[in-house]
Formats: structure tokens, C-alpha cells, sequence
């Protein structure tokens, strides 16, 4: 069972998962060093990540300050994601493809930013590319398991995003995003379904009336 968190703690921990502040003046991302082999299996995580047409699963997030929420997943490529987070966490987020609004049915607040600032927007872009705009910065193959970590080219003191493919079979099953502060927060896939035909609806945000749920 998840944690319960104050309404307001938990929606900086979820700000975390999607959402860095831009930093002033940083470096140019400096990139990992690769093998061919490593770069082959880049190759397949593209071919990969640009096959996922659409994804729905449950997810666990846990954040290394401590917080932890589940709920649903669901995404359509290009641009649009939505997260239900199961009660008591009382937070929806929705993605159409331009923008993500965030809603926190405790404080019958909604927030909004460009989904372009987030760095999970990579995932659903119409075309998924690990080099240009992000730089692959860390590359690990363990136990079954292949690790890229990417940051923003030009501005990495934003933070990182790691993601987790299972090897065999190869599937998208972890993302880190790790913060300015280094603070971890780490969603986990299970019962994931691929290329199944989603209600557009999921992806239009409506504000669930007071005494309705938020599913």
C-alpha cells in the first residue's frame, strides 16, 4: 500500500518526475564513452521507443525523500500522457501534446507548463532521437538490464533521466529523473500493455467534479 502524503508534498515530489528548472549558464553536456556495442543497443533502444505507438500500466513511484504513490499510466505517442494516481495521493496529470496540466483534487488546484519543458517529453516526441537536444551521459548493462542516462545538451545542470529496459524480452520497465538537488524519483512499469487503441479522452483534462472520483 502507498504511503499517504500532505497534498502539497506529494505535488513537489510529482513536479520532480516531469518538470526541472532551467539553470543559468550551465555546460554542454559531456557525453559517455561508447563501444559499438553499446551504440547498437542505442540504435535499438531508438527503434524501440519509436515502435511504442501507445503503453498503459501500473505504476510504483518513489522518490529518495521518502515519498512513495501508485496508480495508472497510460501514454500515446506523439505528445500525449496521462497519470491517475490512485487515493489517497489526490493527483491527476494529463498531457495532450502541448501542454500538461497537473491537478490536485485536495487543493482543487490546477497547474499547467509546456510539455517541451519536462524531461519525459522525449518519450512521446513524434520522432525519438538519443543525441541532438540530449546527450547520452551514462550507459550500463547489468544483470539482464540496460541503463541509458540522458541529459539536455545544452543545459545538464537540469538534472538527468535514466531509463531501465529489461534485455530479454527488450522493454521499457524504469525511469529515473534525478533533480537539480539530486533528489531521485523513480517510476516503475508493471502489467504493461503495448499498442493497444486508447479513448482519446484519456488525454483532455477535465476537472473531476468535488465528490467525484478522480479515475
Amino acid at each position: 500500500m502507498a504511503l499517504r502524503l500532505k497534498s502539497t508534498y506529494c505535488f513537489a515530489i510529482i513536479l520532480a518526475v516531469l518538470f526541472f528548472t532551467p539553470t543559468v549558464n550551465a555546460e554542454t553536456a559531456v557525453p559517455t564513452k561508447l563501444s559499438e556495442k553499446d551504440r547498437a543497443d542505442i540504435v535499438r533502444i531508438e527503434r524501440y521507443l519509436n515502435d511504442l505507438k501507445t503503453l498503459q500500466a501500473r505504476f510504483l513511484q518513489i522518490s529518495t525523500k521518502g515519498g512513495v504513490a501508485e496508480g495508472k499510466v497510460y501514454l500515446s505517442r506523439p505528445g500525449k500522457l496521462r497519470f491517475e494516481y490512485d487515493p489517497p495521493t489526490p493527483i491527476l496529470i494529463v498531457s495532450s501534446g502541448l501542454v500538461v496540466t497537473y491537478y490536485d483534487r485536495e487543493l482543487e488546484q490546477v497547474s499547467e507548463v509546456f510539455l517541451r519543458t519536462t524531461p519525459i517529453s522525449f518519450l512521446v516526441r513524434e520522432k525519438v532521437a538519443l543525441s541532438g537536444d540530449v546527450t547520452v551521459t551514462g550507459f550500463e548493462r547489468r544483470r539482464g538490464l540496460i541503463r541509458v542516462t540522458l541529459t539536455k545538451t545544452d543545459d545538464p545542470e537540469q538534472g538527468s533521466i535514466t531509463l531501465v529496459f529489461t534485455d530479454r524480452p527488450f522493454e521499457l520497465r524504469q525511469w529515473v529523473v534525478v533533480d537539480p538537488q539530486s533528489v531521485a524519483t523513480t517510476i516503475t512499469l508493471n502489467k504493461m500493455r503495448t499498442g493497444l487503441r486508447l479513448d482519446p479522452k484519456l488525454f483532455k483534462f477535465i476537472a473531476p467534479k468535488r465528490d467525484d472520483s478522480i479515475e
